[in-house]
């Protein structure tokens, strides 16, 4: 006999089917029918034969023709979802799939595997990790820590020891001792009760990213977790049995027990649970579609799972890997803007930067060189105003190695705090195997990472902050020299007016995200958790900044490209000619005024994609294979060769 999983108005309905033969309409109906069955009201029905229906998988979403049979159109034990007429464009209907799920519609199972030991993970790794690139398994010196450091809980259980969070209750209730019939039950009362966030859930990726983390810390070997158990956490990883995460309710200490609460939870076949193959469904049934079982929490696992600052930190990861690769793609950007608004490279100079060598500074400077007119690649455009009587240029363009530079070494200060925190062990109480004892401490407070993610914000908006005054130059022809909001036929059309104006919203949003959170505090737990961080909306907001200045530059690289237009039939330099081609294969040159956003979301994507990095990153590197010296005694600095051509009378 076949059986299938369908979703019902947020109803999940285990339904039988007898024979392969019955069709897709067949199932739609008794699942209706039992649904009908277990309301007090027939869910608003006389009879099932008046419910008008349409039936799709969950994965993908692909629509099934209601005369197929089903075993023509669905494999045994698959996950579908019956969406009743009129329900879907109700505010109360409840769909089976997180946002942007469309794009886990092509989704495959990975090959690759990454070796996780606790110690070695990247910021990259974890990305990766998110977007479901690799599988995980332990190094086998892992396995043997974790073992070692269980087996001092089997002691401690079995001595009867007194020690906090494995024979006595949470926070406050620290001196109220827990008899070992009950220690079992203690863990499983932990995770149910502190799964009390809100708001909506994690995206898949994140989800994957904050399970994969606990492994990582779990791995480590301090945790006293049971190597049976941590398996089990790695089989549901790899299978992308994903638990509903809601993102609010952390306060950053005693780590992110809310959210790792939710995780947890779901791992033991309670609350709710998503993979590409069910989409959301009772956990219990996603498990089970995956050949899988409920974790059983044994002493101390409960917390084990849930206490640490991996919330925060996944999500720092995410936020500090975006900020370099707009922070990178920047430096092009400008480069392109400063060439349309006829700028010198005269601010560029090796010299300037070696008597300021802060290395964010340094760095932007050479790629300003390596991208502008210089013998390695002229610029018919530089050269048309090689002698014009302009002394100067503007700051926002002059003093991007100095404006841009420290976001890079804000970056890079972020990702370093970061790396270490994905490899720290962050639970509370510490089991040390070689002492076999556990000693209570701190850990889980993250005021680390807090701190710095509300730094990577203040510094990565200064991008956009800087972005949008190059936007208003290029957009106000007294400024530019170019037709105003960069269009023909202004006043018919209004070309980047608005364009502009959405920046400047997006810039004067972030002014109020960057607030530092982890200057606040709550004293929670009555009092005994009196100093807590606030990191993940350190971490929230810090990427809603990040998405914020990808749309900025997405602005300012739709305006640059469009400057060229009026510059023609002179050309830029190989390297930005390069990315002009980029743009211009997914936005066309706008002529005459038509609907913007898809165009701005185009060039974002370009950016989140890292394209526009993709396209000039091997000029970059060639004009510093050909400029910059090995390095050896004496010899100079990295970046005091190489000076572009530039004009003595353009100051």
């Amino acid at each position: 006999m076949l059986r299938y999983t369908v979703h019902v108005r947020g109803e999940w309905l285990a339904v039988p089917c007898p024979h392969g033969t019955n069709t897709v309409g067949w199932l739609g109906k008794e699942a209706v029918r039992r649904y009908m069955k277990n309301k007090p009201d027939n869910g608003g029905f006389t009879s099932v034969e008046e419910v008008k229906f349409f039936v799709r998988r969950c994965k993908g979403l692909g629509l099934l023709d209601l005369d197929d049979t089903v075993e023509d159109a669905l494999e045994d034990n698959e996950f579908v979802e019956v969406v009743i007429e009129g329900d879907i464009m109700s505010p109360d209907f409840i769909p089976s799939q997180p946002e942007g799920v469309h794009l886990y519609s092509k989704y495959r199972e990975p090959e690759q595997y990454i070796s996780l030991d606790g110690s070695s993970l990247t910021t990259q790794d974890l990305v990766n990790l998110g977007k479901g690139l690799y599988k995980i398994k332990l190094t086998p010196e892992a396995e043997a820590k974790v073992k070692q450091s269980r087996e001092v809980i089997e002691r401690i259980v079995k001595e009867q020891t007194v020690v906090y969070g494995i024979t006595t209750g949470f926070g406050k209730f620290a001196r109220t001792v827990i008899p070992n019939s009950k220690l079992m039950e203690l863990q499983m009362n932990l995770v149910r009760s502190h799964s009390a966030g809100v708001g909506k859930p994690l995206t898949p990726e994140r989800s994957r990213m904050l399970l994969a983390l606990r492994i990582n810390v779990l791995a480590k070997g301090y945790s006293g977790i049971s190597l049976e158990t941590l398996q089990q956490v790695i089989e549901a990883f790899n299978a992308s049995c994903l638990p509903y995460i809601p993102e609010k309710g952390t306060v950053g200490a005693s780590g992110d027990l809310a959210p790792l609460s939710h995780l947890a939870l779901g791992l033991t076949g309670e609350g709710k649970m998503w993979s590409p193959k069910s989409g959301w469904a009772d956990a219990k049934y996603v498990l089970e579609a995956h050949g899988l079982k409920p974790i059983i929490l044994k002493p101390k696992e409960g917390l084990a799972l849930i206490n640490g600052t991996q919330m925060i930190t996944s999500l720092g990861c995410e936020a500090v890997e975006r900020a370099s690769a707009i922070a990178r793609q920047a430096d092009i950007v400008a480069a392109l803007t400063l060439e349309v608004l006829k700028g010198t490279t005269k601010a560029f100079d090796t010299d300037i930067h070696a008597v300021r060598p802060h290395r964010g500074q340094a760095e932007v400077a050479f790629r300003f060189r390596s991208l502008l007119d210089s013998d390695h690649h002229p610029s018919e455009i530089a050269e048309s105003h090689r002698f014009c009587d302009r002394v100067q240029d503007a700051y926002t363009m002059r003093c991007c190695p100095q404006v841009h530079g420290v976001v890079n070494d804000t970056i890079a200060f972020v990702k370093d705090i970061m790396t270490t925190e994905i490899n720290s062990a962050t639970d509370n109480p510490m089991v040390f195997a070689e002492r076999a004892e556990t000693i209570s401490g701190g850990n889980f407070h993250g005021e680390y990472p807090a701190k710095a993610l509300d730094y990577l914000a203040i510094g990565v908006h200064e991008l956009a902050a800087i972005s949008e005054r190059r936007i208003e130059r290029l957009c106000n022809p007294s400024l530019s020299e170019l037709p105003a909001f960069l269009v023909t036929e202004g006043g018919l059309n209004s070309g980047f007016m608005i364009a502009h104006c959405t920046a400047a919203a997006l810039v004067s949003e972030n002014k109020a995200l960057c607030h530092p959170s982890s200057v606040d505090s709550l004293s929670t737990s009555a009092a005994t958790e009196d100093h807590v961080s606030m990191g993940g909306w350190s971490a929230r907001k810090a990427l809603r900044v990040i998405e914020h200045v990808e749309q900025v530059l997405a602005i300012e690289l739709l305006a640059a490209c469009q400057g060229i237009e009026f510059l023609r039939p002179l050309r830029t330099t190989t390297p930005l000619e390069k990315v002009y081609d980029l743009v211009r294969s997914v936005v066309r040159p706008w002529m005459k005024d038509r609907f913007m956003a898809p165009d701005i979301e185009a060039a974002q994507r370009l950016l989140v994609e890292q394209k526009v990095w993709e396209v000039a990153e091997p000029y970059i590197e060639k004009y510093r294979r050909e400029h910059i010296p090995e390095s050896r005694p004496g010899s100079p600095t990295a970046f005091s060769l190489g000076s572009p051509r530039t004009c003595p009378e353009r100051g």
